[in-house]
């Protein structure tokens, strides 16, 4: 999701406001959120807002996939709309010493509430993996916390990275660029997928790593992750890739159980 496409839907919907296999398990209290792109909707800004502490919250941005430039007030602005806050705390540098610096990850310390916006992942890895920065995202997920993730903000969530190749997002597979913050582990998440005709672009990851579990996203469509199971809110559908197991795909009201891979 663009920064600058988040305050005009906000504005018409106020009133409702590492490897890549790993085990899965329950000890987080947070929640993940991975959104497939798009503007967001309504429901799902609700969603953010009542898990991610309402007017309490204490909301941090990171920005850093956007392409250089880009407008950032739109996003913040939103984001105010949403919780009903006046602050909202940016990161954002491609400085790996600075990304590894108490001083730069304090923010997320007390954050309840993170956003990775969308633009291209290899950015956000390329600056944050292996820093400080991951390390405390994964402290607001023990303390209870939210992450969400839109477009490229949600692939960087999984354990494999996809679509990491600084040259093209059309590279589902790149050598080098391959790792994403493992916040949900033995995964790799895709985004923008009906609208791309990307619904089986997931399959030679699955079949290059088959223990991972391939999840792709639509636009305005989300996986609120809780624990060992997620639920999907949204306009669109989210696709399973799974080896040795025909490609389906889910819809708005589904639960999912991660440790058995399957609808409960």
């Amino acid at each position: 999701m663009k920064a600058k496409k988040l305050l005009p839907l906000l504005l018409t919907s106020a009133v409702l406001l590492g490897g890549f296999a790993s085990r899965i398990t329950a000890r987080n209290q947070g929640v993940l959120i991975a959104m497939g792109g798009g503007n967001g909707t309504p429901e799902i800004y609700e969603t953010w807002r009542n898990l991610g502490g309402g007017k309490n919250a204490r909301v941090v941005l990171i920005p850093t996939a956007n392409n250089p430039g880009e407008d950032l007030a739109p996003v913040i602005n939103g984001l105010k709309q949403v919780f009903g806050v006046q602050d909202v705390a940016v990161l954002d540098t491609k400085d790996r010493a600075k990304a590894n610096s108490s001083q730069f990850v304090a923010p997320l310390k007390q954050a309840t509430f993170v956003f990775i916006d969308g633009g291209r992942q290899w950015r956000l890895t390329d600056a944050y993996l292996n820093t400080k920065v991951v390390h405390e995202l994964r402290n607001v997920l023990k303390r209870g916390g939210v992450i969400a993730g839109s477009s490229a903000g949600a692939s960087v969530l999984a354990s494999y990275l996809v679509r990491g190749d600084p040259k093209s997002a059309e590279i589902v597979m790149a050598e080098g660029h391959e790792r994403g913050f493992g916040l949900l582990p033995n995964s790799a998440i895709d985004q923008h997928i009906s609208e791309r005709g990307r619904e089986h672009d997931l399959e030679p990851v699955i079949a290059a790593h088959p223990k991972l579990l391939g999840i792709g996203i639509d636009p305005d469509t989300i996986i609120v992750v809780k624990g060992n199971e997620f639920e999907v809110i949204g306009k669109g559908k989210v696709f399973i890739t799974e080896a040795g197991h025909p490609l389906y795909s889910i819809s708005s009201g589904s639960h999912f159980d991660l440790l058995k891979r399957k609808l409960f």
